[in-house]
């Protein structure tokens, strides 16, 4: 018997694998930004030149930490191989994917169930083998204990900083001053005179609301060019360093993973400098605010570990303005005169004004006759020259304004037919 072999007269081209190569540095700095160039090009090199690959990308992320998946290429780059335009990924080291073993585990897992492959050149490991797992799982654990090494090492610099009584301060987000060659604070002259009118506006008897409202309504921007907010006026007013003096350590990382920052109450040591630098504001003026802030406060029973404030009036955190969903905050109106009146007004209008929400006011006098026992929705509306209220229960309102949303118009005339008119309060 002879056997004959009949060769195959068509050819089945090998199919490609889709490849991309990712890269990362964790700072901004030039010397990095040029070793992710480097980087990028070695990729584009090594994926155009391999015939059994096809070119799939580069993606580098710059200035961003590896212990978190917050990072645009990197995420475009999963996006592109959950969609199946990518086979395989090789990137430097598992600690340039990623240094937190548990979201190292569950990329790899999650690109593995859809037959995605990560070749670590430096580990010489590759994802789909049979013990690339278990080689993942113990090397990530060495990249994680490595970036919480550095992150001990950068606060212990810090710490050594602070006990010499040398100042980091941001000068980019810092009101008043800018740093001069030599890095030390000095005084930006025009910045100057908003910090000084803050201090002198406040002094004269005008509340942080209103110091926002009229920055905001002279065209005055912050230091960071947005608007003005109450509590971006109460931190100028609370800040030591207008009078020279500098408190370093207020926030701690709370940890190397999360890198979430948390107000130092007394966790760590902080460090007390004073006249560090050029004073914009008197120390006498500066310690004249902080008694004239504590004693608004106390007279509102609005202070640390207080509970008057917010049990101070029976409809307290009760009223909700319909237009924004704000709560409502009991003021005096014309309190130097004798027409005064007490009102309930939106929170939201107060402190951030009438681009934020038109504003809803009621009268005291009106709403402490209600029968409210839960937090109500006030709906202010003008009806044939009378000024008119009407009201919800919170959770009647969100119910119907949920469940039947039709057209924008259709939503609203059903929101305001769950409304039951109370009284007419003021006729225009």
């Amino acid at each position: 018997m002879r056997v004959r072999i009949i060769e195959p007269t068509v050819k089945i081209e090998a199919k490609k694998k889709k490849v991309c190569g990712y890269a990362r540095v964790s700072t901004d700095r030039d010397k990095q930004g040029e070793s992710l160039e480097n980087q990028i090009q070695y990729y584009e090199n090594l994926i155009s030149n391999n015939p059994e690959y096809e070119y799939a990308g580069v993606f580098s992320d710059l200035g961003v930490t590896g212990t978190t998946d917050n990072r645009p290429e990197f995420q475009r780059m999963l996006e592109l191989c959950r969609e199946g335009k990518i086979d395989l990924i090789i990137t430097k080291s598992i600690s340039r994917l990623s240094r937190n073993t548990a979201l190292t585990l569950e990329i790899v897992r999650e690109l593995k169930d859809i037959g995605v492959e990560i070749w670590f050149q430096r580990e010489n490991l590759k994802t789909l083998s049979g013990d690339g797992e278990v080689m993942i799982s113990i090397l990530s654990s060495f990249a994680e204990e490595e970036n919480r090494s550095v992150s001990e090492n950068v606060k212990w610099r810090y710490r050594k900083k602070f006990e010499k009584g040398e100042v980091v301060i941001n000068t980019n987000r810092f009101l008043g001053y800018d740093k001069d060659d030599y890095g030390d604070l000095v005084i930006n002259l025009k910045e100057a005179e908003i910090v000084k009118r803050i201090y002198a506006e406040y002094l004269s008897g005008k509340g942080a609301f209103t110091i926002a409202r009229m920055l905001n309504d002279e065209g005055i921007p912050t230091v960071t060019g947005t608007k003005w907010y109450y509590t971006s006026v109460t931190a100028i007013l609370k800040n030591e360093k207008y009078k020279g003096d500098v408190i370093q350590q207020k926030t701690y990382t709370v940890d190397h993973i999360s890198k979430k920052k948390k107000r130092n109450n007394g966790e760590l040591d902080s460090f007390y400098i004073e006249d560090n630098h050029p004073a914009i504001i008197s120390k006498e003026a500066w310690e004249q605010v902080q008694t004239e802030m504590q004693k608004r406060a106390e007279a509102k029973g609005n202070t640390k570990g207080s509970t008057k404030y917010l049990n101070r009036y029976p409809l307290s955190g009760m009223l909700i303005c319909s237009k924004c969903g704000a709560v409502l905050m009991r003021r005096t109106w014309n309190s130097k005169h004798s027409c005064k009146k007490i009102v309930w007004q939106c929170s939201n209008y107060i402190k951030n004004g009438k681009n934020a929400c038109e504003g809803t006011s009621i009268e005291d006098d009106v709403v402490s006759k209600l029968n409210i026992l839960e937090k109500t929705v006030i709906k202010e509306e003008n009806i044939n020259g009378e000024k008119r209220y009407s009201y919800t229960s919170e959770g009647q309102h969100q119910q119907s304004c949920r469940e039947y949303t039709t057209t924008e118009e259709e939503s609203s005339r059903l929101c305001e037919s769950q409304y039951r008119p109370i009284r007419t309060v003021i006729k225009l």
